[in-house]
């Protein structure tokens, strides 16, 4: 017989269960989570541990300790190792995140590299948000390249004391490892993060002298490339397979299609869309635009607040999450950022049988309603205003995408040259 939690582990054990079957869950995945969880807790207990104090290796010991007495108890391996595991670490994780606040914790510096590292990035993290006072998302991607970098230079740095041996070879060597790979314009956007570091790095006074500009980037041509786009017909086609499909899940992806489709939203901020952001009485819509930060207040237009009230009446779970759109399945919350849309949109897609050439996310849908607007004389300072855009020069891209309207222009010079000539 096992031996008893104490009464402060049964305390977290009954308030976990209370926590799974608030967000949802079925009664086999409580029962699953919270069994598991009561078994870790014992685990921790006869070994002294807090449940502070756990650590990645500490779940890894008890996975190990459990894979073995599973192999004793039936003889052989599980069939599937990662179902096996994932069926375990689902309530372990579950009950950590409840008691700590967070996990996985930070990882603990094992050197002074390490720390160095861990160090440099928080205070970049921070000057990013003060100083530059930049945008969630790309205070994340900036301080994740810093921490690539600084991870590769004090891997072959003679001294890891600060960055006042950084030269121009170094930096050379870091974008020749890292660029192997990627596109000219991912390659640029590499650079661009670079240097914002190592502009970081200067006005810090870590380095003597700035090398931002010794960053060597691809040259882009300006609207080099073109955008990709839907026509009206594959969006219709799109439209219809969301309409036809009335469970919870088709309820939300018709609701999150007609946003892009009438609005042209960033997939950010759709995710981002809390319920306080809908004003039923008056109409209007509010959205925060991830890019740029700003505001801006919208027509809520009928067929949108249709199909909005549908999702929120008969599709959405039943879940204290303000966000407006929530994950099909348990836990219940909100989506993580806006990537998390390509999938349920790129099988809507697939359904409605749409091939396009490049992207086939929400950008498509974004790039489709510049399009229409453009199309309907509506002015490049208004549509970027409707976008989200902090400049009207961001429009001028879309343009290459009007080729009905570029075409007559050309068939009108063509003409007039023509009677020019007779």
């Amino acid at each position: 017989m096992s031996a008893p939690i104490c009464p402060q582990h049964i305390a977290l054990a009954t308030q976990l269960k209370q926590l799974l079957i608030d967000a949802g869950y079925c009664v086999n995945a409580v029962n699953r989570q919270s069994a598991v969880a009561r078994k870790f807790l014992r685990y921790i207990e006869q070994r002294g541990l807090a449940i502070a104090a756990v650590q990645p290796a500490h779940v890894t010991m008890y996975l190990r300790c459990e894979l073995r007495r599973f192999g004793r108890r039936h003889g052989c391996t599980p069939r599937s190792l990662e179902h096996w595991r994932a069926s375990h670490t689902a309530g372990i994780h579950q009950l950590l995140r409840m008691a700590t606040g967070k996990w996985p914790p930070a990882p603990q510096a094992g050197s002074a590299s390490e720390a160095l590292c861990q160090r440099l990035c928080d205070e970049y993290e921070r000057w990013l948000d003060d100083v530059r006072g930049l945008a969630f998302d790309t205070i994340h991607d900036l301080v994740e390249e810093a921490r690539r970098f600084m991870h590769w230079y004090l891997d072959r740095a003679m001294s890891v004391d600060d960055l006042r041996r950084l030269s121009i070879v170094d930096i050379d060597g870091y974008m020749q490892a890292r660029s192997g790979s990627l596109r000219r314009i991912s390659r640029k956007s590499l650079a661009q993060r670079l240097r914002c570091f190592i502009r970081f790095a200067y006005a810090t006074g870590r380095i003597s002298r700035d090398f931002a500009a010794s960053v060597v980037a691809p040259k882009l041509y300006a609207y080099e490339s073109i955008p990709s786009t839907l026509s009206q017909q594959q969006i219709d086609a799109v439209l219809r397979i969301c309409r036809a499909d009335r469970s919870p899940k088709g309820l939300r992806d018709h609701a999150i299609a007609l946003l892009l489709v009438n609005y042209g939203l960033r997939a950010g901020e759709i995710v981002r869309l809390r319920l306080g952001d809908i004003d039923w009485r008056g109409d209007r819509l509010h959205v925060r635009h991830s890019k740029t930060d700003s505001e801006s207040v919208m027509p809520l237009l009928p067929v949108v607040g249709a199909a909005l009230l549908a999702y929120l009446r008969r599709g959405r779970p039943a879940t204290s999450a303000r966000e407006v759109f929530i994950r099909a399945r348990a836990p219940y919350r909100g989506f993580a950022s806006g990537s998390s849309l390509y999938t349920p949109l790129r099988r809507r897609l697939d359904a409605a049988g749409v091939q396009t050439n490049g992207k086939r996310g929400p950008h498509a849908f974004r790039h489709a309603r510049a399009i229409s607007l453009l199309r309907s004389g509506v002015p490049p300072k208004v549509i970027g205003d409707v976008l989200g855009h902090r400049s009207s020069s961001s429009v001028r891209q879309y343009l290459k995408l009007a080729v009905d309207e570029l075409r007559d222009v050309s068939l009108e010079i063509s003409e007039l040259l023509t009677e020019e000539a007779q």
